[in-house]
């Protein structure tokens, strides 16, 4: 099992981790499967009254999609399999509250699961980044997902300066993206702390309010990933030739803002 289910029967909070340290909790398609999974499960554990997110580790929330992961294709234009799509506890119908712990990195199609959590908690060494351009790739629904959590210029100049700067945790929380932040390493326990408190109001209030602020953002949404296919097809590099710019990566050499 790559994501584990923890929860607390007096509190009514759980905790879903990403439990692939190893390999900075990248996820591959058995992970996308049991996050799927988890949230299903977490609708009809009426125990549970609210959620936290959070990675295995200290280098790493998620780095995205793994980049050994085989995705079959279809053999057509018009239909794209995106195992990412499928993981986030909005697109599973999952209307209680998610507060992810961010600590380490952050970046790529980790923003799948930060984009559908209600609000982040990072720790000080938490470094957000996307590295779709630097990689020949177009970043269509991660784009979509942070532009509705960041300020307009933030978002793109993350985007478009891909892995030649990160955002500091520090920054992250001036611009909004991050609600709070903590010591290394207590992200965790601070949003374990405010889902413990959203836990203990009547659930009915909570989800229904949940509802309606994703209501508020579904409209942008729907268009901007209505594009995102178009627009992947039309700019992504040949894959062979994304894998080059990938193997010619060099450690280190980014800045930090």
């Amino acid at each position: 099992m790559t994501v584990r289910l923890t929860t607390d029967k007096d509190t009514g909070v759980a905790v879903v981790t990403l439990d692939r340290p190893e390999r900075l909790n990248a996820i591959d398609v058995a992970m996308a499967d049991e996050l799927t999974r988890v949230w299903s499960e977490l609708r009809f554990d009426d125990s549970v009254r609210a959620v936290v997110l959070t990675g295995a580790g200290e280098r790493a929330f998620s780095t995205g999609l793994d980049r050994d992961a085989v995705v079959p294709q279809p053999n057509s234009p018009y239909m794209q399999d995106d195992p990412l799509l499928r993981i986030g506890p909005k697109t599973n119908d999952l209307w209680k509250p998610v507060v992810a712990a961010v600590e380490g990195m952050a970046c790529g199609g980790a923003f799948y699961l930060l984009g559908e959590s209600d609000f982040l908690i990072a720790g000080a060494d938490a470094a957000f980044f996307d590295p779709h351009t630097t990689y020949g790739m177009v970043s269509a629904y991660e784009s979509v997902l942070m532009a509705q959590r960041m300020p307009y210029g933030e978002i793109a100049r993350m985007m478009l300066m891909g892995t030649a700067e990160r955002i500091s945790a520090r920054r992250a929380y001036e611009v909004g993206l991050v609600s709070e932040l903590t010591e290394a390493g207590g992200a965790l326990d601070a949003a374990v702390a405010c889902a413990g408190v959203i836990a203990g109001y009547p659930a009915e209030g909570v989800q229904g309010t949940v509802r309606a602020l994703w209501a508020a953002k579904e409209a942008a949404r729907a268009q901007g990933f209505a594009q995102a296919p178009h627009l992947i097809s039309l700019g992504n590099l040949p894959a062979a030739r994304q894998a080059e710019l990938f193997a010619a990566r060099r450690a280190g050499g980014h800045r930090v803002r």
